[in-house]
């Protein structure tokens, strides 16, 4: 998983927009791709605690910070080296910092 770290969510510009949407293909094109999406602004959050049938829904993130992930792309990758390479792809395109984190499974 490629998380896109950033400060505001939709906040790509046209020149980024399309750097990623070529990305987006070239990991189609290669069969890399699983899913891609952004995230809605934490501001959108509402953390849920049902634990014990507590039923707490607390609007806004669970922690507070400037940066957060705005967007991901769940990809597939041969070996550690492959996910490293798209994941600085991704950065590149996006313009952004990203976090490269793989999944259980």
């Amino acid at each position: 998983m490629i998380c896109v770290i950033d400060t505001a969510s939709g906040s790509g510009n046209a020149e980024e927009m399309a750097a990623i949407d070529s990305f987006n293909d070239s990991l189609q094109a290669n069969g890399q791709l699983l899913m891609a999406e952004g995230i809605q602004s934490p501001a959108k959050s509402i953390v849920c605690d049902n634990r014990l049938g507590a039923g707490l829904k607390i609007p806004g993130p669970l922690h507070k910070t400037e940066e957060y992930v705005s967007g991901f792309w769940i990809v597939t990758a041969e070996n550690q080296a492959e996910a490293e390479e798209l994941a600085a792809r991704a950065s590149m395109a996006c313009n952004r910092k990203v976090e490269l984190r793989p999944l259980f499974g």
